[in-house]
C-alpha cells in the first residue's frame, strides 16, 4: 500500500471522542434506522391486536349472557322467564332497581314521587310559535258496525262520537320555551338515537288503566304539560297515557347539525269522546307521529307538525261502555280518521325586536304593518332518512320489530332465499299500533 493510501484509511478511520473508530459506511447511516422499524412492527402489532381484543370481549359477553339466559331457563321455566323478560327492558338479564320499581309499587302500594324536571321559564320577550289545527272528522260509514245501520248501538253512546266534527282550538300560540320538553337528554345527542319522552308505565303486572273514567288526571311536568296542551287543541279531554299499550312519547333525532335538531317522534295517547250522563267512549288514533325543527337551545323552532297517519284503511280503535263500572258491557269497533294534524304557520318569531335607531317594535301589535322575518337554510351534516328514523321508533315501542315483517308476496321470495320456513300472520287492521 502506497504512503498516500495508507494516510486514506487513517483519515477515513479516525477517531471519535470516545475512542471508536467511523467507517464511511457509518457516517451516512441514518441515527435512526433500527429504531423507526421497531415502532412500526409495534404500530402493526397494536393495530392489529385492537380488533382481536373487541372481538374477544364481545364473544366473552355474548357466551356470558348466553350462560345466563340457560341458567334463567333452567331456574324459572319458559313462563317465568317470560315475566322476568317484561321487566328487563334493557335485556341485560339482570333487574335494576329501576327495573324492579313496578314490582315495588305493585307490592307496597306506595308510587315514588317523579322525577324532577328542570324548571322551564318563560321569556316574555323569547319567540312563538303559531300552531294551527284541522280535522276531518271520522267516516262513520268506516265502522263495521255501520254495515247493519248500527243495530243495537244506543244512540246516546255515539253522541261524542257524532259531535265531534272539528277542532276544539283551531289555532294557538305557543312560547317556543316549552318545546324544549322534545329536546335529547344528555346522553342521547347522536344522530339515530333514541328515547323516552313520556315513559311507559304499563307493563305485564300493572295491567291497564281503567276504562270507566271521563277526565285526564293532570299533567306533571312540563313534557306531559305540552303534549296535553298539543292534543288539547283536537279535543278537550286527551288523555297522554294510553289504558293499554303501547304507552308513552318516543323521541329520535332525524338530522343534526351545529345549531338545530330535526326530531321525530311517536305519541300514543287518546281521547275520552262522552261525558256524564252517557257511559264513557274511548277513540284511540292507531298513533299520533310528527318532527319539530328546533335549535338546540330551544329558542327557535323552525318547523312542527304532529298528525295521525291516514296512509292505511283503518287507524282508530273505539271502545263504548253500556254501564258506569269498571265490569260493564263494552263494545268495541275501528275506523278510518281522514285527517287530525297540528301545523305550525311558520318559523317561530320574537315578540319584541329593535329596530336599527335601537326603538323597541312589538311584533304583536296589529296597527303596525306586519314584520316579515328572513331565515336562512338550514344544512344538516348529520342526517338519516325519515324512513329510518321511524323504523327507529317503532322497534323502541315494540322490540319484536326488529324482526322484519314482510308482505306476503316478499316473505317468500325472502323464505326462497334465505332457505327458511314462513311463519304467516293474518290481522284484522295493523299489528303495531291501536287500529287491530
Amino acid at each position: 500500500m502506497s504512503w498516500r493510501s495508507r494516510m486514506a484509511a487513517d483519515v477515513d478511520k479516525k477517531p471519535t471522542e470516545d475512542g471508536s473508530r467511523i467507517t464511511p459506511q457509518s457516517e451516512h447511516r441514518s441515527p435512526g434506522s433500527g429504531s423507526w422499524i421497531s415502532k412500526a412492527l409495534w404500530t402493526l402489532l397494536v393495530v392489529g391486536a385492537v380488533p382481536l381484543l373487541a372481538f374477544g370481549i364481545k364473544y366473552y359477553q355474548d357466551a356470558q349472557l348466553l350462560k345466563r339466559h340457560e341458567e334463567s331457563i333452567r331456574t324459572l321455566g319458559a313462563e317465568g322467564l317470560f315475566l322476568f323478560s317484561s321487566l328487563d327492558t334493557d335485556h341485560d338479564l339482570y333487574l335494576s332497581p329501576e327495573e324492579f320499581k313496578p314490582i315495588a309499587e305493585k307490592l307496597t302500594g306506595i308510587t315514588p314521587p317523579v322525577d324532577f324536571e328542570e324548571e322551564v321559564t318563560h321569556d316574555p320577550n323569547g319567540e312563538t310559535l303559531i300552531l294551527e289545527a284541522k280535522m276531518q272528522p271520522l267516516l262513520l260509514d268506516s265502522m263495521t258496525k255501520s254495515k247493519d245501520g248500527f243495530l243495537g248501538v244506543s244512540h246516546s253512546s255515539l253522541n261524542g262520537l257524532r259531535s265531534w266534527k272539528s277542532p276544539a282550538v283551531p289555532s294557538s300560540s305557543f312560547s317556543t320555551s316549552q318545546f324544549r320538553a322534545f329536546l335529547p337528554p344528555k346522553n342521547k345527542i347522536d344522530v339515530g338515537d333514541t328515547w323516552w319522552v313520556i315513559p311507559s308505565e304499563l307493563n305485564i303486572f300493572t295491567g291497564y288503566l281503567p276504562n270507566n273514567r271521563y277526565h285526564p288526571p293532570s299533567p306533571k311536568g312540563n313534557k306531559e304539560v305540552l303534549i296535553h296542551s298539543l292534543l288539547n287543541m283536537f279535543h278537550p279531554r286527551p288523555f297522554i297515557k294510553s289504558r293499554f299499550a303501547p304507552q308513552g312519547t318516543v323521541a329520535c333525532i332525524r338530522a343534526s347539525n351545529d345549531f338545530y335538531y330535526d326530531i321525530v317522534f311517536r305519541i300514543h295517547a287518546e281521547f275520552q269522546l262522552n261525558d256524564v250522563p252517557d257511559f264513557p267512549f274511548w277513540f284511540t288514533p292507531g298513533q299520533f307521529t310528527g318532527n319539530i325543527i328546533l335549535s338546540k337551545d330551544a329558542s327557535h323552532v323552525r318547523h312542527f307538525q304532529l298528525y295521525v297517519p291516514s296512509d292505511r284503511s283503518l287507524n282508530v280503535d273505539m271502545e263504548w261502555l253500556y254501564g258506569a263500572s269498571e265490569s260493564s258491557n263494552m263494545e268495541v269497533d275501528i275506523g278510518y280518521l281522514p285527517q287530525l294534524e297540528l301545523q305550525s304557520t311558520g318559523p317561530s318569531t320574537p315578540s319584541v325586536i329593535m329596530d336599527e335607531e335601537g326603538n323597541i317594535i312589538d311584533s304583536r301589535d296589529t296597527s303596525r304593518e306586519p314584520i316579515q322575518f328572513v331565515f336562512e337554510d338550514i344544512h344538516w351534516t348529520s342526517e338519516l332518512s325519515r324512513q329510518e328514523a321511524t323504523r327507529r321508533l317503532d322497534v323502541t315501542f315494540y322490540p319484536f320489530k326488529r324482526v322484519s315483517y314482510l308482505p306476503f308476496s316478499e316473505a317468500f321470495e325472502r323464505a326462497e332465499a334465505e332457505n327458511k320456513l314462513v311463519h304467516s300472520i293474518l290481522l284484522w287492521g295493523a299489528l303495531d299500533d291501536q287500529s287491530c
